[in-house]
């Protein structure tokens, strides 16, 4: 019976109501992957020099610099190289901006250059922030709430304030605009993956999911292509945030999951939403309580199993477990680092920085769909080592490229970012699968915190290029390369039985190493996955 549910198992031919739903869910994320990046052209810093004084005077001489201007003192020296004695003044009248390539930015806005050039350091770094904090509270919220009143706040939020950043008065007020919009866009990413989630069934699950990250990268060529457009900052923000006007029109007819109505006893409400669902599908509907009944007292077991909880200290439960924790963290840091820096710093590669930028999302969208043939086919563990070493080799050839051949750099900076989007995408369901019941959640959301906080380092690490251009290269390769032979030593997850203890994990381990053969479906196996169509919990730290 738990396969025929309208819900969980959509089998059958029509799948209307799942396909609908997840083609609105999908396309808000768009918009969080337009805000995730939009700070690369609303951000950069053109040529600029001092601008001279505005109360010139008869036979004054001024030498104008990037940070600075100086008088000479000897006003009879016309010559270009002076040796003379020169009085130096700070720039306060501002600066002459390059407009060759932008109008405006933020940072000619409030002049976030030379002394005050940190500010623009903290720009997409405060953002990422923000996208730490948001995944945290919205995740909470959406438990208290409900996922549908989560989804709609979110993206009235992410157009309400990127509207208001696009007006905001002063450089504070954008800021603080801008890790609100963060929080809302993290908060939808986090809430909008669980909600689908929630309504795919397990056949499709990991397509589903997976291609979540293709609409994000769709986000990425509208940025390239608006920024290419319109070279004014404030109204470049504005027609971004326009994207998720749709949703925000359509987002009222999402009905609440099913799931989430039962973790909170109204079960009449989730019974006639799986009715709707089984109407738009034309298909029979089933009854929750029977279903229900069947997964409480069949093969699973004669009673519902209490999840226990447990904290952070059960990823170290001995030594080849903390082994193991600390490479799947390093595997996602190395992932987040990767693929915001290949991003951040497209337009230092040469060349078109708007269609280098597009070039760098196009190419995630084979990425995606590379990972769910190729998991299957090779394996999880397989595919991860082989993107990570080719986005370790991508950064190494990088580096030996002349600047001049940009053409061959971007070419080589997309084989990395298809490598490097591959490894993000997979580590997921990977992280999911190498741990036991019991840790799982608490394994997939440790692993995405520390995803967080390779983001926030992402910026400074492209900003100190102006140290030495290959030093984004230099980290990305070198985590890259470290992260993939670390990754030879975790087991393969491919075919193998899921574990719900430690002691279950060490037990099929040991029975995989000697019988390398994809295990058969069980009776026991039957059953968790019937559970599960009614108790997805291990999805709710998915992103």
């Amino acid at each position: 019976m738990g396969t025929q549910c309208a819900v969980s198992h959509p089998h059958s031919n029509s799948v209307r109501f799942q396909k609908v739903l997840y083609l609105i869910c999908a396309f808000q994320n768009i918009s969080c992957g337009i805000h995730y990046l939009a700070s690369v052209f609303m951000g950069v810093t053109p040529d600029h020099i001092c601008r001279p004084p505005g109360n010139l005077q008869n036979g004054e001489i001024w030498e104008l610099s990037r940070c600075s201007r100086s008088k000479r003192e000897n006003t009879s020296s016309l010559d270009y190289e002076y040796t003379g004695s020169k009085k130096e003044f700070p720039c306060v009248d501002g600066y002459i901006y390059d407009q060759n390539k932008w109008k405006s930015t933020a940072v000619t806005q409030w002049n976030l250059v030379c002394d005050r050039k940190w500010l623009a350091m903290l720009i997409q770094p405060l953002f990422m922030f923000g996208v730490l904090l948001g995944s945290v509270t919205f995740g909470y919220f959406s438990d208290r709430l409900g996922r549908r009143v989560v989804l709609w706040a979110t993206s009235s939020g992410m157009f309400l304030f990127g509207i208001a950043a696009a007006f905001a008065a002063d450089y504070y007020t954008f800021m603080a605009t801008r890790f609100f919009l963060a929080m809302v866009a993290s908060g939808y990413l986090v809430v909008g993956f669980v909600y689908v989630m929630e309504f795919i069934g397990m056949k499709y699950r990991t397509w589903a999911s997976v291609h979540m990250h293709t609409f994000f990268a769709v986000g990425t060529l509208l940025v390239a292509l608006t920024g290419y457009l319109v070279r004014t900052w404030w109204l470049y923000q504005i027609i971004l945030s326009t994207v998720t006007v749709p949703f925000i029109l359509c987002c009222w007819v999402l009905p609440e999951t099913p799931f989430w109505l039962l973790s909170e006893g109204r079960y009449e409400e989730a019974q006639k939403i799986v009715d709707i669902i089984a109407k738009w599908n034309r298909t029979s509907s089933c009854k929750l309580s029977e279903l229900l009944s069947l997964n409480l007292q069949g093969p699973v077991g004669n009673s519902p199993t209490e999840v226990q909880k447990h904290n952070l200290s059960y990823l170290f439960y001995n030594w080849s477990i903390a082994t193991r924790t600390l490479t799947v963290w390093l595997i996602w840091f190395t992932g987040s680092l990767g693929f915001y820096s290949f991003s951040l710093n497209s337009i230092n590669l040469g060349g078109n920085e708007y269609l280098n930028l597009f070039l760098l999302g196009v190419v995630e969208i084979p990425a995606y769909t590379f990972v769910c043939i190729a998991m299957d086919k090779v394996g999880r563990r397989t595919v991860l080592v082989f993107a990570l070493f080719c986005s370790a080799l991508a950064c190494g050839v990088t580096m030996v490229i002349p600047q001049k051949h940009y053409v061959l750099g971007v070419a080589t900076a997309m084989v990395g970012k298809f490598a490097i989007g591959a490894a993000f995408g997979l580590i997921y369901l990977y992280t999911a699968e190498l741990y036991p019941t019991i840790v799982r959640s608490l394994a997939v959301g440790s692993g995405s915190m520390v995803c967080r906080l390779a983001s926030i380092l992402a910026p400074f690490s492209v900003d100190l290029r102006s140290i030495w251009i290959f030093i984004p290269q230099v980290f990305v390769g070198t985590m890259a390369f470290l992260s993939g032979l670390l990754t030879l030593k975790l087991p393969e997850t491919l075919g193998k039985q899921l574990a719900s203890t430690w002691e279950e994990t060490a037990k099929l381990e040991s029975e995989n190493e000697r019988n390398s053969s994809k295990l058969l479906p069980t009776t026991n196996n039957i059953g968790l996955e019937k559970t599960e169509a009614i108790t997805p919990r291990d999805s709710d730290l998915g992103e």
